[in-house]
């Protein structure tokens, strides 16, 4: 870990703090010095003392025999209070947050009024009903009997995970304590250098209105720089941790995966891009191009383009002087949702330079806007071979959009398709090819409840299964 001394040019600045809550207690400390990922903002946190992070498995979870309506009843209350206006933990949270992450504030703040919108009972429950098809198995041993007669007992038992949250969505923070807390686990939050602080705003949150409660004492959080061995030898364990939840790029996934082993599982929602098909259709009138390119730079610019939903590739049909129409009027719209947000970021050094070599080469490529932040579309005949981020789209002309499913893989999560009446023709071939998700243009970031995430049901997965089998009937 990280423990040096600030500079001393530094050191005049107040020192952002970020504290842990371990099952109902919140820790305060600056012994340790740590850098935010995306800004390289400095904050501090306390040491993470092991032992009241990690729970023994001679206990019995505490959530273990806590009927499932009073833990939604309880994520419902808390998401009551996380909007309230004179709720001090979240509002120390945003503004500490705002000099950590690179979305601005207005996103920030909008993105978790959103997000407790999710603690909501309709909600909870039909994520439930979804991912399990006998929702009794998470309050009790559930009877069954198979053809032979042979009698047995499953139960969907509380399992102990470790949750790696990502730094590009807040939201997140939200998702996971709720779903944590539904498949009453024991949970450790491992938070992001970009937001050391939602959870832990949302963890105080549900302990001043009930300290004691068992979703209380049931979850921690911490940071630690990921990668650091000191912590991770000890945390990645069978002994401790049933399952670690992934959320996080590729390297942070794949330091996760050399922990695993018998009995330490993965469940990991890694890196994804999503995409936009848009037929000729589209292209048929200007009217038409511009609704279909607002559509589309909806998908383009959801969180920001943070978020793994959101469109970095468009492979749009049709002859190239109507797709460079389709360009430019999608260069207009993402610019326009650009100054709305108040995010003006000029793109990384790397990814400037390689647009602008492709602005002298006037045959191969054409360009919108200019590489300021403010929103750039490339069209090319092929992907550009970096990933595009910060309000960058990258519009593909194909003769058909046959030829926009080679480049389909299991990595595609979202695809944004127009016109609607087409998708299904094409649904089997994206899943074929890997593709999570198929959704109308401009509709990439909202998700029917309950739906798998990242091709699975991930309550179903986060459970520890249990079998009591009871034998044959009269032996």
């Amino acid at each position: 870990m990280n423990t040096s001394v600030l500079p001393d040019a530094e050191a005049a600045e107040p020192v952002v703090s970020a504290p842990f809550f371990l099952r109902g207690e919140v820790l305060h400390g600056t012994d340790v010095i740590q850098k935010s990922r995306d800004l390289g903002v400095t904050f501090a946190t306390p040491r993470i003392p092991f032992d009241r992070a990690v729970p023994p498995r001679t206990e019995v979870p505490p959530l273990l025999n806590v009927p499932l309506a009073e833990i939604i009843d309880f994520l419902v209350e808390t998401g009551a209070r996380l909007l309230s206006p004179d709720n001090d933990h979240m509002q120390e949270c945003i503004e500490r947050m705002c000099k950590t992450h690179i979305l601005p504030r207005a996103v920030v703040e909008n993105t978790a009024r959103h997000a407790a919108a999710y603690l909501n009972k309709q909600t909870l429950m039909a994520e439930v009903e979804q991912n399990f098809s006998d929702p009794r198995a998470l309050d009790t041993w559930v009877p069954r009997q198979d053809y032979t007669g042979r009698k047995s007992f499953v139960r969907a038992f509380a399992p102990r995970l470790i949750h790696v949250l990502p730094g590009n969505s807040p939201g997140v923070s939200v998702k996971s304590v709720a779903q944590g807390a539904m498949v009453k686990a024991v949970n450790l939050f491992k938070m992001s250098s970009a937001d050391p602080f939602t959870m832990v705003a949302i963890l105080r949150t549900m302990a001043d209105l009930d300290p004691g409660h068992p979703i209380v004492r049931s979850m921690s959080a911490v940071y630690w720089r990921g990668g650091d061995e000191a912590v991770e030898r000890v945390l990645y364990r069978p002994q401790y941790f049933d399952k670690i939840v992934a959320w996080g790029g590729g390297d942070a996934i794949s330091n996760v995966i050399k922990y695993l082993g018998p009995g330490f599982q993965l469940v990991s929602f890694d890196p994804k891009t999503s995409i936009s098909m848009v037929g000729r259709e589209a292209l048929a009138n200007e009217a038409t191009i511009d609704e279909v390119a607002d559509l589309c730079s909806a998908d383009v610019m959801t969180l920001n383009q943070e978020a793994c939903v959101a469109s970095r590739f468009q492979f749009v049909e049709g002859p190239q002087e109507d797709v460079d129409r389709f360009c430019e009027r999608l260069h207009h719209h993402i610019a326009r949702r650009a100054a709305a947000s108040g995010d003006v970021r000029p793109l990384d050094m790397d990814m400037r330079e390689q647009v602008e070599a492709m602005i002298l080469m006037d045959d191969e490529y054409g360009v919108w806007g200019r590489t300021d932040g403010r929103g750039l579309v490339i069209r090319s005949d092929e992907p550009v071979d970096f990933h595009p981020i910060n309000k960058t789209a990258n519009v593909v002309r194909v003769d058909s959009l046959d030829d926009a499913v080679k480049w389909i893989n299991v990595a595609t999560q979202t695809v944004g398709f127009y016109p609607f009446h087409r998708m299904a023709d094409f649904r089997d071939r994206l899943a074929a090819g890997g593709a999570q998700r198929i959704v109308h243009l401009g509709e990439a970031g909202p998700s029917t409840i309950g739906n798998p995430h990242d091709a699975m049901y991930p309550l179903h997965r986060f459970v520890h299964w249990m079998a009591h089998e009871d034998g044959v009937e009269g032996r």
